[in-house]
Order: structure tokens, then sequence, then C-alpha cells
């Protein structure tokens, strides 16, 4: 157990260095380690997990950021937009006899001497932003700030020597591509020390850059806090890029950079001119990552009603938010059915090269006048409903200038992302409304292609300059257009029909709560299908090819997707012949509407 002295709140460093002392004393080797845990994880789960402080924990974005105390605990939320390859840094060194450890922080607890006996070990490095499109309603959070972590003259926080003339104190090091290519060694920072490249660096994935030395930081939105955070104890399999996490760990803002700069220094100049011009501190936190968990949808609601989805309280929200979006969708009831199993649709399988799952809509009949009402309305309705939303308007203009892909940047060796870097679960609305007659360029006619591949087979084009890679990923699409979409082909096509622009009355917060709840459950619900309805689905696609032979496998297929969602919708797991009715239903409905 940490001593008193320690406050895994207002003074984390203290409990891991307290760790790291008791390893030490009994009788362990640095050399050991070779970076793996000692103990100090534990001693965190135990406060976060077993103790329930993590809402006690604040939340690191643009309004806590100035308030919140350097080198104290806090949580971040989202999105591996970058990953920037291994970074390697002097874990633990002898200090008076005595070994020290500098894991999960930029600079030491007391100084080195020039030949210090000292060991490497290696970090990941994970550029995160704020989830693409999330809407404001998932960000009212706590963003509690304890006493000790605002109290910057707080007394449990240890006190760290200044550093006069001994940069290198500091010793992280990335290796890159340049570096390889010559000479495969980067000298450390300090007394011509020099550690061998790492062998994890030439296995890094395509998408994982190698050095944050290279890397030059864009602007950064004054309303979107972006995120270094820096991996310890972690397979790589566990991190993977697009994914959503919330880490929770040491905050560093690096504001003694400036102070050792002064020192004017060989050393530190070449140190500390990189981590200035690559991720600027008044722009790119720290977080020096002790826990981390992949984050849901669930995650991002404020309150759950109930526990588990039963049957009949299933039925009554389904019920309230179908008459909802009837409502919205100017009481085109047939519109609103498949609107909701549009909402419920996630790919769940992949077979081949098909998204097994996805339930891509398409309403027709828009005009420019009609989807400034109906289309603003189910914007609005979605936003509300769904934590990740995008609209694109789509016109001759936006394709032709706009960067869809994210693309490999070689100079600055990041991956500069692109308006379909999305996060799995998002909803993307394509307003087709806006297109007139014109002339695309290449960047067009690459962009209307890209819209297609994400459309048909849920997947993104990543851009590495000399090859491209395919992205898997699971983004709901809605288009708005006057006739049949060519740009973006989706799964379902339905006219659409309103009777009534009669206003809509204000919801309750917990409907809408109970609603958000809904959509997040029943989409994640299992499914299966019984002996006894398989052959009576078979018997009915049989049937409907020998009457209609334009029909076809991916016909079938949109069937069975619709008759799963339609279980789901009403919080059953098998499909019961009442709802493979009711699918049918509704695809003749749609069809006749067609003709």
């Amino acid at each position: 157990m940490v001593g008193p002295q320690y406050d895994c709140l207002a003074n984390p460093l203290g409990a891991v260095r307290s760790t790291f002392d008791k390893a030490m004393a009994s009788g362990s080797d640095p050399s050991a380690f070779n970076g793996s845990d000692w103990g100090a994880l534990d001693v965190f789960r135990q406060f976060l997990i077993d103790q329930g402080s993590l809402s006690q924990v604040p939340v690191l974005n643009p309004t806590t950021i100035g308030r919140i105390q350097p080198d104290t605990l806090v949580r971040f939320r989202g999105m591996i937009q970058d990953m920037l390859g291994n970074e390697f840094y002097v874990g633990a060194y002898k200090n008076d006899a005595v070994w020290r450890t500098n894991k999960f922080t930029d600079f030491p607890q007391f100084p080195m001497g020039e030949e210090p006996d000292m060991r490497i070990w290696e970090r990941r490095l994970l550029y995160c932003v704020p989830v693409p499109g999330q809407n404001s309603w998932t960000e009212s959070l706590s963003e509690v700030l304890p006493n000790g972590c605002m109290d910057w003259t707080s007394q449990q926080r240890e006190k760290r020597p200044r550093m006069d003339d001994d940069a290198s104190d500091h010793m992280d090091m990335v290796s890159d591509d340049e570096s390889r290519s010559s000479s495969g060694v980067k000298k450390m920072k300090g007394e011509g020390h020099a550690s061998p490249s790492s062998s994890s660096q030439s296995k890094d994935s395509k998408i994982e850059g190698t050095s944050s030395s290279m890397i030059k930081m864009p602007d950064v939105d004054i309303n979107s806090l972006p995120c270094l955070v820096k991996i310890y104890d972690c397979p790589e399999s566990e991190l993977k890029l697009n994914e959503i996490f919330e880490f929770i760990g040491v905050f560093t803002m690096n504001s003694e950079v400036t102070v050792a700069k002064e020192d004017n220094s060989e050393v530190s100049d070449s140190f500390f001119e990189d981590e200035l011009i690559s991720f600027p501190a008044n722009k790119v936190p720290r977080l020096h990552c002790l826990v981390h968990k992949k984050l849901e949808v669930h995650d991002f609601l404020h309150s759950s009603p109930m526990f588990e989805p039963k049957p009949h309280l299933v039925r009554e929200i389904r019920e309230s938010l179908l008459g909802h979006l009837t409502v919205i969708l100017g009481n085109d009831g047939i519109a609103a059915q498949f609107m909701l199993l549009h909402l419920l649709s996630k790919v769940h399988a992949r077979v081949d090269n098909v998204a097994v799952g996805k339930l891509s809509l398409n309403l027709t009949c828009l005009s420019k006048e009609s989807v400034s009402v109906f289309g603003n309305r189910l914007n609005h309705a979605v936003k509300n409903l769904l934590p990740f939303t995008h609209c694109i308007p789509l016109s001759v203009e936006y394709l032709n200038t706009a960067s869809l892909a994210p693309k490999k940047e070689y100079q600055t060796n990041r991956l500069i992302p692109g308006v379909l870097q999305l996060a799995d679960g998002s909803h993307l609305i394509i307003d087709e409304t806006k297109l007139e007659a014109g002339t695309l360029n290449s960047n067009g006619v690459e962009n209307t292609r890209l819209l297609k591949n994400l459309t048909e087979f849920q997947k993104v084009e990543y851009d590495f300059q000399y090859y491209k890679m395919d992205m898997t990923t699971d983004v709901q699409l809605l288009i708005f257009s006057e006739g049949k979409s060519n740009i973006v082909p989706a799964d379902l096509v339905i006219p659409f029909q309103p009777s009534s622009a009669d206003s809509i009355d204000a919801v309750s917060t917990e409907a809408i709560e109970a609603w958000r709840w809904y959509l997040a459950t029943v989409r994640s619900l299992p499914h299966s299908i019984e002996t006894e309805m398989q052959k009576v689905i078979e018997n009915d696609l049989v049937a409907a090819r020998q009457a209609d032979r334009s029909l076809g496998s991916q016909d079938f297929s949109r069937w069975l997707t619709m008759g799963r969602l339609m279980s789901a919708s009403f919080g059953e797991t098998n499909l019961s012949l009442e709802h493979w009715q009711m699918v049918k239903e509704m695809e003749r409905l749609r069809r006749e509407r067609l003709k």
C-alpha cells in the first residue's frame, strides 16, 4: 500500500516512485523490469476501481486544462487519430547509489551524473483527439477539480530540484526513418551514451509513424483539445487507430521546457527544440497513461433507465421513439419505420468483402425547400439521439476541394486526418439537394469514389502516397436527394411522402435519455433464427425470386438484416414470424412507392 504521504490523485508520481523504491528494497533489479510494471498499476486500479474514485479524477478538456495542476491524475476521452511509433527514454538510473525511475514522467526527480548507470526503456506515442462529431450533450460529464489538483502550492507534491546545466536528465529518444537508414543508432541526449534502434520500430504498422521529433503540429482549434498519450505496459493489439478510449494518467504540460532552453546547452537545445516544434506544449498536453479503457456508445450516456432490455419496457420506448420520428418526418409512417431500423444498424460481421449488418438509407423526393424543413428536423433529431454525428452538404465545389481520405505526409511523418476518418458508430448525413450541374476535377472524382466505397463496403481508403490501404469502418449513412443517389448508392431507397409540416412539441429530458439508451442497447443485442423460422424464410425467398427475377442476393441479404433489426427493435433476440411479416410488408410498401 502507498503511504499517506502520497496521494494518487494529487501526487501520482509519488505513488509510482514509492512502489519502485519498495521493489528495489526487496532486491529487484531494474534490468528485470525492462519497462514492465513493478506493482504501481495495482495501486491505481485499487484507487480507481476498488475504492470507486474514478469520479474524482478531473476530465482534461479545453474548459479545465487551465485549472488542472501539472503532475496530477487526469482522464482524457478521445479517438486515436495517429499512431506515432515508439519512444526511448531513461526508465531507471542511479543517483547517489540509489536507483530512481523516470517512468510516467518527462523529467527525472533528481539530476543524473555525467556517466549515470541507467536502463533504457520504451513507450508508445499516440496522438489522440476529441471524437470527431461528438455532440455537446455527451460532454456534460463531471468536470470535478479536486482541491488537491487545483492547489498549485500543494504540500503533497514532491519538489523537483532545478536542473541547472544537466539537461541530459531527460533523455527521451525517438528513432526515425533517417536515423535507421543512416546509422541505425541514435545517441541519447547525454555524454555520448547511445541506444540501439528499436527492433519494434522496424515492425511498425504502415499507419504508425515513427518519429515525434519529425512531426510539426498544425494549428489546433481552440474548441478542440488534442493530447499526446504515452502508453506503457500494453500490447500493441489493444490500441487501434480510430478507436475511442478513456486514458487515465499523469498530466504534464512541459512548462520546464522553456526553463531548460534558457540554459542554452547543446544537449537541451537539440531535444527541446524538437519538442517545441513538434508538439507545442501550450497546444498539445501530454498524458502518461496508467490505465486505459475502450469506450462504447453506452459510456457517453448520462443515465440508463434500466439495466437490461426487458421486452415490455423496450416496446414502450420503441413506440414513443417511432412516434417522434413520424412527427419529424411529416407523418410519413413508412419512412419513420425505415429510419428506426437505420438508426439501429451496425456492422456485426464481415464475410469476404461484405459488411453484414449495414443499412444505409436514401430519402428521395427532397428539394432544397423541403430539406430545409424536414432535413433540418431530422439532422437535429439525430444529433440529439446519437453521440457522434456529421453532415456533408454535397456540392460540386465541396467534392472538388474537400479532403475526405486521411493522407500520410512524409515530410512531417504524420497521418493528416480526412473528413471520413471517423470512429465506429458515427452517423453521417449526406445532403445531395445542394448538388448542381458542374465539372468534377480529379479530386472530385476521387472523393466520389471514396463515398461510394464507404457506402458499399464500409471501408475508407487511406492514402500513403506510394500505396493505398483500405481501413474498415462502421458508419451509418443517411442520404437526402431529389432522385435516387448515384454518388452514394444506399441499401434502401424510399421516396419521402410527408403529409404535414406541423410544429414539433418539446420532448422531455427523460424521454430523450430513454431513446438514447434504447438505440445504444438494442443494436448490440445478440440475434439468432430458429430452424423452423429458417425454413419459412427460405421458402419466402424462393417465392419472391420466382415472382420477381430482378431480386438478387443483395436484396435477400438486406431483408435478413432488416429482420434482425426489426427483432432487436422490440428487444427480441430471435426472429419471429410476426416480425418477418412486418419486414415483408414494409418492403412491399416501399417498392410500391418506387413504381
